[in-house]
């Protein structure tokens, strides 16, 4: 695959969803994680600027492909230039919701291309379709089926169960994290948090995360710990845990 936003080598199915996933990824950090960065990218004093998601998962702001037409459909134009005449977030979420439709379009544009018939499209959009959008990760509404399992009271009954030190909460407001041990830790882990999505990459699936979660004291969303850059050494020593969109509440009101 092209890490600069070409089409996919191979025009299979498969290598154009996991083109999707890879520019969805670049997106959701940008607007997440590298938020703070992304915000002072788009100054609303430059030109027509766009935000690309590609399929290494490196996002970028720039300007529209001199080209015409395109190599591939361009993202919406002039997102910069209401940066600072809308509430932050309100423009978070406009560009969240602008990026959703950008993803679908390249998806489609490449199932055109290669001449994908009516089955392989409805299984690249079911795929796609499985993921929560950006708008969903970004604004925080993704409904998180295995949060209420993680709560104080199950990481309680949890432990005696188990000798195994799976995760830790004060009684007051000390992190909380969750590891995962053993063949039995995980079937456990699967169960309370089988649905639970990360809030930087939007993925359930901790494999490359080392099945190490970490939750949020403000906004309380669940993250891979690989995702925030935070070790389950380093989050013992954690008093109040605040993920990097809670962080930069300066720039992003995280209520939402």
């Amino acid at each position: 695959m092209e890490a600069a936003g070409g089409a996919p080598l191979n025009p299979s199915v498969q290598e154009v969803f996991l083109d999707f996933k890879g520019r969805r990824t670049a997106i959701v950090k940008a607007l997440t994680t590298d938020f703070k960065d992304f915000f002072q990218q788009c100054d609303p004093e430059k030109e027509d600027l766009c935000l690309y998601g590609f399929p290494d998962e490196v996002w970028q702001v720039d300007l529209p492909a001199e080209e015409v037409p395109a190599e591939i459909p361009e993202p919406v134009l002039g997102i910069n230039f209401a940066r600072d005449g809308m509430e932050k977030k309100d423009w978070l979420s406009f560009v969240a919701a602008h990026s959703d439709s950008w993803l679908i379009s390249v998806a489609m544009f490449f199932g055109a291309r290669f001449g994908f018939n009516k089955a392989d499209r409805s299984h690249l959009f079911n795929m796609i379709n499985d993921l929560p959008t950006v708008f969903d990760v970004v604004v925080g509404k993704v409904k998180k089926q295995g949060k209420k399992k993680s709560s104080a009271s199950n990481h309680d009954n949890n432990k005696s169960k188990s000798n195994t030190k799976r995760g830790f909460e004060s009684q007051g407001n000390y992190s909380k994290a969750m590891e995962v041990k053993d063949e039995d830790d995980l079937e456990e882990e699967d169960e309370e948090h089988g649905e639970t999505l990360c809030g930087a990459c939007g993925e359930s699936d901790a494999a490359d995360a080392g099945g190490f979660w970490i939750c949020c004291d403000v906004c309380e969303r669940w993250f891979h710990g690989k995702c925030v850059k935070i070790t389950r050494a380093k989050a013992e020593y954690i008093k109040h845990y605040k993920c990097p969109s809670c962080s930069n509440k300066k720039l992003v009101n995280c209520s939402f």
